[in-house]
């Protein structure tokens, strides 16, 4: 007697296992789809970042350093052996994470545009940073054997996963609106630039006015 209830709970646990395999199945092939279409959506947008942010990120950083003590900081960072590079590669993200939590603290709290701005700041100044520290330590990096053969294995990777994104709907909408919203931008500057100037000479003018009516006497 338990041996033939126990064949009845194995077969039917056996049944309702396929059952539950033919239901995942099921809910796998609707929602891969969908899934397919955020990650492009995604990846896009980290290819746009990249694209858009990375470069001029580290250009403008790269200006700064023009200012003498910046310049003395950069070449010292240049000159660090591998793992004291490899440190200092990974200095901005350890830095801007609590910035990134107090985001997720004030996103909890309702806070939505606070959280998200902190949030894109931060992204923004990790970015920046990365970018030129990879740039002046890249030498020194690439003498760290696991570090280099991840980079040689991810780079090839990366090329390839954003040759498929640029083929992509989701890419192609992006540089659309990229190019219209560049167009619109050279359209509104041409219509304000004009107000602009003439504004700002105004001003400079009357700052004149003042400094002379003060101070011209002294003089």
């Amino acid at each position: 007697m338990f041996e033939k209830l126990r064949r009845n709970l194995t077969e039917a646990l056996r049944l309702a296992l396929a059952g539950l395999r033919v239901v995942l199945l099921l809910a796998w092939s609707a929602i891969k789809p969908l899934l397919a279409v955020l990650f492009q959506v995604v990846a896009a947008l980290v290819l746009l970042f990249e694209e858009w942010g990375w470069k001029p990120l580290s250009d403008a950083l790269a200006w700064l350093a023009r200012f003498p003590l910046l310049a003395k900081l950069e070449a010292l960072i240049s000159r660090l052996p591998p793992y004291a590079a490899l440190m200092v590669f990974a200095l901005p993200t350890a830095i801007l994470l609590p910035v990134k939590l107090v985001a997720m603290w004030l996103l909890a709290k309702g806070q939505l545009a606070t959280a998200t701005a902190t949030f894109i700041a931060a992204k923004i100044a990790s970015t920046a940073l990365v970018a030129r520290i990879f740039i002046l330590t890249r030498s020194s990096l690439m003498r760290i054997g696991w570090f280099a053969s991840a980079y040689n294995w991810f780079i090839p990777w990366k090329d390839r996963l954003f040759a498929e994104i640029r083929a992509s709907w989701v890419w192609r909408y992006g540089r659309m609106v990229k190019t219209r919203i560049r167009h619109e931008f050279k359209q509104a500057w041409a219509s304000w630039a004009p107000g602009m100037r003439s504004a700002l000479s105004r001003m400079t003018e009357e700052v004149r006015a003042i400094w002379h009516r003060y101070f011209g006497s002294s003089t």
